[in-house]
């Protein structure tokens, strides 16, 4: 799976793509299938990243970074 990086720059050429309005209707819906693919890739890595973070502030102090899974409930 691309890093985020990669992953939040392609989506930009996608939707710069989509909003240009110059692509024929069925390469539009799978350009907009990609998009969203990359959207849920992305938003699920800032999701990691913030659970990651809210675990190490709430360690006491101490940095001390712990696996994180994400719950069924934040998958949505």
């Amino acid at each position: 799976m691309p890093k985020f990086e990669e992953c939040l720059q392609r989506l930009e050429e996608v939707v710069n793509q989509l909003e240009r309005g110059e692509v024929p209707l069925e390469q539009a819906l799978k350009l907009f299938e990609e998009g969203v693919q990359l959207s849920n890739s992305c938003r699920k890595e800032l999701e990691e990243a913030e659970g990651k973070v809210e675990i190490l502030l709430k360690q006491n102090g101490k940095l001390q970074a712990e696996p994180f899974e994400i719950s069924a409930d934040a998958k949505h």
